[in-house]
């Protein structure tokens, strides 16, 4: 305890580090670093800005191909979700067709209905975000279509009356603007994918990609790498992924 009250102390008296997260609710690497950045809140001193892009226009700037469409790299990404999902206990189920989520339907819709959830409740945004995530990637559902959309947002905490401002603002100038305005910055730092992670360190950026820099990101903000669940123990955690290397 004493311990605890120590570092809470430390940390209260030094200047918070700013980082973004740029992430696309399509990509389910993005939600094993939103949901990781977002747990160590408590225990790192920083101050996390969540910010939706397009995933496509990345890699329309970047030049980068989806890793899904690169051989032999398909069947890596399903072993390996399979893994990491279990590692960093988020509940990823591949949904029936993750070609059409991705590729065909794509985020542009649910992109934009977390922009206007970030600019008019912001409060809210980390929930939204994850409630569409639950819904792409463990249930299985569109999340293009206005009832998901709908259920997420007040699954997430909205009123009626909050959701139908957002599903109202979502198409306007504005929201289009500062979705684009997002997804720039991130290809102005170096993004390439997501998740994109940028530090902001004695006034510098750091960018980190990916949800496997976590301990080299703590080393860079003079943090404490605790694992996938601060908390919870490595014991938990490696038996967690042996049942899921069963269970596979």
């Amino acid at each position: 305890m004493r311990v605890a009250a120590v570092r809470a102390a430390v940390h209260a008296a030094k200047e918070k580090v700013k980082i973004d997260l740029y992430y696309d609710v399509v990509s389910p690497y993005a939600w094993l670093g939103f949901e990781t950045l977002n747990r160590y809140k408590a225990h790192w001193n920083i101050n996390l800005h969540l910010k939706p892009v397009l995933l496509t226009g990345i890699g329309k700037a970047a030049g980068t191909i989806a890793p899904a469409m690169k051989p032999n790299r398909a069947p890596y990404l399903v072993k390996d979700l399979h893994r990491s999902a279990a590692y960093f206990n988020v509940p990823i189920n591949f949904p029936s067709d993750v070609f059409e989520l991705m590729f065909v339907k794509g985020s542009l819709i649910p992109s934009r209905f977390l922009t206007a959830i970030g600019l008019l409740h912001p409060a809210h945004l980390e929930a939204a975000s994850r409630q569409l995530w639950l819904a792409a990637w463990s249930r299985d559902e569109d999340i293009t279509s206005p009832e998901v959309l709908a259920a997420a947002g007040l699954a997430a905490g909205l009123t009626p009356e909050s959701l139908a401002e957002v599903k109202e603002q979502m198409g306007q100038p504005a929201i289009k603007q500062l979705l684009k305005a997002h997804t720039d910055e991130a290809v102005g730092y170096g993004a390439f994918g997501v998740p994109t992670i940028v530090a902001h360190v004695g006034g510098k950026p750091a960018l980190f990609f990916g949800s496997d820099r976590f301990p080299i990101l703590a080393q860079e903000i003079n943090e404490t790498w605790m694992g996938p669940e601060p908390g919870v123990g490595s014991a938990e955690t490696l038996k967690r992924c042996a049942l899921q290397e069963t269970v596979g």
